[in-house]
């Protein structure tokens, strides 16, 4: 299962429901550990990690659930939530820059873990 490090801010607006969203950068680190949970979720995943991101800009792709941490003690808080991922812009009161693509989890099913 992948495991996610979120602020306090967005962890707290997604537990109440207020925040659907949460984004990463676009960068290779999050490319391959995003096809990963993709490939464990879909056992024949075609895409390559450096085809990834742009398959995930055309489709949403299913990658599972996904334990979001408020931080890296053993005992932080955490939430699992199911995921889809995407390409796009991000909502600015989210948290995200305008202008700035990211990788986008869409979160359904929240629930404390």
């Amino acid at each position: 299962m992948l495991t996610l490090t979120i602020e306090k801010k967005w962890f707290d607006m997604i537990l109440s429901g207020e925040k659907t969203e949460e984004y990463r950068e676009l960068k290779r680190y999050y490319d391959s550990r995003f096809r990963n949970a993709a490939m464990l979720k879909n056992q024949e995943y075609p895409a390559k990690v450096s085809e990834f991101r742009n398959l995930a800009a055309t489709v949403d792709q299913d990658i599972g659930t996904v334990r979001f941490r408020n931080g890296y003690a053993t005992d932080a808080p955490c939430f699992l939530a199911d995921c889809k991922l995407t390409v796009g812009e991000g909502k600015p009161e989210w948290g995200a820059v305008p202008g700035t693509e990211y990788y986008i989890l869409k979160m359904k099913n929240v629930r404390r873990k």
